[in-house]
């Protein structure tokens, strides 16, 4: 068993690196604080054919895995640009799963190299204000006619809707009363973000100033039918095609912020000076820095399983929760204790690690709760009784 990064993945790592160089740590200060979508930065990945690393190369990608694309998020969260820089493309690379695994070929012709090229930019709407993770109580509703949908509903906590101009879609297409399953019945489309139809409300927020997160709210919205992905009805299963990816990637981008907090602080620790010694020298700092180390490493371990099971069409459900789980819990045990470490300048915008732990907070809450992965582990795992 090989725990070393493969050849393709070390050139993955290598290349994205040097691309973000050109994005310093001034640069995402400033998109910290005067917001405004990272339009260069996303611009520089798309003509670097970065944002099709998982789609296949008859539609314009570069067919590699989620392994591949976990160590790109990894390397980007830590080369400074942290949650702002992942998130401005992490939809874009997981997103699409489900068109890729569930579309028909003229969708995926028409719908995946746009996005490939970066003329297209996507979010995904599946939260509501009153359902939380509870995704089979969606009210969002998509009533057919004829050769169309018509939506109308909620959705909250949708990332770049500011700047889209395609919306991914789950809604239910018959109501939870008239399916055997609460699964059954909820339909998934890839469509225009008509915003004469959707209006779209940001949120003001902790941290990640630079990646807008909104309210969205539907009226009459139609949707063709050839904008339906897969089978009517069956969205829910499509949207697995791109849970787990979400999870394996949010947890790189969780380890990169980590590794890039522990990074500062190690350097802070040996260049700050307090009782004519080195803080580093002294084990109340040395002991916390470690064992972030330590379980920064045992989530990449466990993150790089979960990839690698996904990409071999392996069960990687448990694995992918567990990721997510721990990778959450390391990255911001690390970025906390970078704090902690700066001591009051942990406090002071210049050192950058206060920025870290604002957005870390989003790799603990997102896509879903620390518990809600604990839940899943002792149902489907230990075969526990469900508890929700």
């Amino acid at each position: 068993m090989d725990f070393e990064l493969s050849q393709d993945q070390e050139n993955v790592r290598i290349a994205v690196a040097s691309l973000c160089q050109s994005f310093d740590d001034a640069y995402w200060r400033q998109r910290d604080h005067a917001g405004g979508f990272p339009e260069e930065f996303y611009q520089a990945f798309a003509q670097g054919g970065w944002l099709g690393i998982c789609i296949p190369p008859e539609y314009g990608g570069s067919g590699l895995g989620i392994s591949e694309a976990a160590v790109m998020m990894r390397t980007i969260a830590q080369s400074g640009a942290g949650m702002s820089g992942a998130s401005a493309l992490h939809m874009n690379i997981f997103g699409l799963n489900p068109v890729v695994a569930h579309g028909s070929d003229a969708q995926k012709l028409r719908m995946l190299p746009p996005i490939v090229a970066g003329h297209d930019k996507a979010c995904f709407a599946v939260t509501e204000p009153d359902t939380g993770l509870n995704t089979t109580r969606l009210k969002t509703r998509a009533v057919r006619h004829k050769d169309r949908f018509v939506v109308n509903g909620q959705k909250v906590w949708i990332s770049t809707a500011q700047v889209a101009n395609k919306i991914l879609l789950l809604a239910r297409t018959t109501p939870l009363s008239d399916v055997r399953k609460p699964t059954d019945g909820l339909s998934l489309f890839y469509t225009d973000l008509d915003r004469r139809h959707i209006t779209v409300r940001e949120i003001d927020k902790m941290g990640r100033k630079a990646i807008d997160s909104n309210e969205l709210f539907i009226e009459d919205l139609e949707i063709p039918e050839t904008d339906l992905i897969g089978a009517e009805g069956q969205g829910f299963r499509h949207i697995l095609d791109g849970m787990n990816p979400e999870r394996i990637l949010i947890a790189s981008e969780a380890i990169g912020l980590g590794y890039l907090a522990l990074s500062k602080a190690t350097h802070y620790a040996k260049e700050r000076r307090v009782f004519d010694r080195p803080i580093g020298q002294n084990q109340a700092i040395q002991h916390p820095l470690a064992k972030n180390w330590l379980a920064l490493e045992a989530a990449w371990l466990m993150t790089l399983r979960a990839a690698n099971q996904y990409d071999r069409g392996l069960e990687a459900g448990a694995s992918a929760n567990a990721a997510k789980y721990l990778a959450g819990e390391a990255g911001f045990d690390a970025c906390q204790q970078a704090v902690m470490t700066h001591g009051g300048f942990g406090y002071a915008k210049e050192f950058h690690v206060e920025r870290y732990l604002r957005e870390v907070m989003i790799a603990r809450i997102a896509p879903i709760s620390p518990q809600l992965a604990l839940c899943y582990i002792a149902e489907r795992v230990l075969g526990l009784p469900k508890s929700y």
